[in-house]
């Protein structure tokens, strides 16, 4: 059994047959639904909002993993709550009191993540990490799928395991972006536990067979 997760993007599926996509996660071997949240203004581009969320959550059966790529998260954790979210992750660069963000995404009861862009450094996160839940490291500039990888990325996932290691905390290291069968062993190996693949599964030939390979890469 892998003890890497997979969390497939829905940001890449095929929106005029979401249910459809959903379920086919549902019934691959991923772990986590992952669902970006943008707006356009904290990153150039805008995906989707509340409805398509909730429309998500009626259908999903594994955990959601929301990412929210947007400015001023705090006046939408109780909304994400309420839909349904199981982790909750906010920029690092969009929060400004971001020890209070991270007390009330937990209070909302959910899981608190914190995504770093790439030239944002691990270290940042020295006086908190032991509040945070996951470290989502994106792996390309945010805003749009179908990216090429950034090689720096390797090197971030060995410096922020070194800081989780030496404070003594549980953070999961999650990986967004440009991930592929070609590195998702390297970054396993690196220390990443979750790896998020949008393009690369589902325009894929056979996206359940593209989760499963990825499943079994990491394993």
């Amino acid at each position: 059994m892998s003890k890497t997760k997979i969390a497939p993007s829905l940001l890449a599926a095929d929106f005029g047959n979401l249910q459809r996509d959903v379920e086919m996660v549902n019934n691959s071997t991923a772990d986590w639904h992952h669902i970006d949240v943008m707006d356009g203004v904290f990153v150039p581009n805008i995906s989707y909002g509340m409805p398509v969320v909730k429309s998500i959550a009626q259908h999903a059966t594994k955990p959601l993993d929301v990412h929210l790529m947007i400015v001023d998260p705090d006046r939408y954790i109780e909304t994400f709550a309420k839909l349904g979210a199981t982790n909750l992750t906010v920029h690092y660069e969009a929060c400004t009191h971001l020890h209070r963000t991270l007390q009330a995404i937990k209070s909302a009861g959910m899981k608190a993540g914190v995504a770093m862009n790439p030239h944002t450094n691990v270290s940042l996160l020295e006086d908190v990490i032991n509040d945070i839940d996951l470290v989502c490291l994106m792996s390309v500039n945010p805003g749009f799928g179908g990216q090429s990888f950034i090689e720096n990325t390797y090197t971030k996932i060995k410096t922020l395991k070194e800081l989780i290691t030496r404070k003594g905390s549980n953070t999961l290291i999650e990986i967004d972006g440009g991930v592929t069968s070609k590195n998702a062993k390297t970054l396993a190996d690196a220390g990443a536990d979750i790896l998020v693949a949008g393009s690369f599964v589902f325009k894929s030939e056979n996206p359940t067979e593209t989760i499963k390979e990825l499943k079994e890469i990491t394993a």
